[in-house]
């Protein structure tokens, strides 16, 4: 397999101890490429400090979280538009809307995610979004800018039946983690996924976040990392009736066209 995680924390401080040897691992579990999200002002430069050390290799995004909207000033803004001058920065966000957890009040992510989807129109840049009960008003806020953004892929799709066939109807693509192997509140995204289009789904970990739980045996420190990646994408090709390598294939194609990648790898 020549997989590509389209969302990875490799910034996060639980990688600083051993942040070479988890990418050694993830290399030999068929990991190729990545895109390490940056989800904050202090993250986003962290994200593309990462991405120039390995140049073909690893990507970045740049953007704010819901989470942390209320950081997002004139000033924040200025730097998030200096780091999408780097050709390696791919994708604007993590950004969008977050009601489940309202870590920042509704008018604040608002504003926040309103200024990074004019980012996107300034850039064309492909947008890399957070959705967690808010759909309506995400729906809203992305019709606003309807036939001025680019490429759109909700990240850690968790939802219903309903939100996703209003993501695909929109042509956006649909980022798959290990969310699909938890029993306790991720069993309807198995039927869910058989609807995907294949050139519509791309798989990420969200490492460290988000362990399947369906790994044999669990690590002893619950970190996920990006070689389970390659579970994921077995989990997936069966719920959706196909063989491992196609949907390996078949992800890696599309996350190689939505985020403009070069076609190969570097080793």
């Amino acid at each position: 397999m020549q997989l590509i995680d389209i969302g990875l924390n490799l910034g996060h401080d639980s990688f600083d101890r051993d942040r070479d040897a988890v990418w050694q691992r993830a290399e030999a579990a068929g990991v190729r490429r990545a895109i390490l999200t940056g989800a904050s002002r202090e993250h986003s430069p962290k994200a593309l400090e990462l991405a120039r050390a390995r140049p073909g290799t690893w990507f970045a995004t740049a953007g704010v979280h819901p989470h942390h909207a209320t950081e997002y000033t004139d000033e924040c803004d200025a730097e998030m538009r200096a780091l999408h001058a780097h050709p390696e920065v791919v994708a604007v966000g993590e950004c969008g809307l977050d009601y489940f957890r309202d870590f920042s009040p509704r008018p604040a992510q608002r504003k926040a995610f309103e200024r990074q989807l004019q980012i996107a129109v300034d850039t064309q840049k492909p947008l890399f979004l957070h959705q967690r009960d808010a759909h309506a008003d995400f729906m809203a806020m992305l019709k606003n800018f309807d036939g001025r953004i680019g490429p759109v892929v909700v990240h850690c799709f968790t939802g219903t039946r309903e939100e996703l066939f209003a993501y695909l109807d929109q042509d956006w693509h649909i980022g798959i983690t290990g969310w699909v192997c938890d029993e306790r509140r991720g069993e309807h995204l198995r039927e869910l996924v058989k609807s995907i289009p294949a050139q519509r789904l791309m798989v990420e970990t969200d490492a460290p976040y988000l362990l399947p739980r369906t790994l044999k045996p669990m690590p002893k420190d619950r970190r996920n990392e990006p070689m389970h990646l390659a579970h994921i994408v077995e989990e997936l090709a069966r719920d959706r009736g196909e063989d491992v390598a196609r949907t390996a294939a078949n992800s890696t194609a599309a996350a190689e066209a939505f985020f403009r990648l070069p076609a190969r790898a570097a080793s």
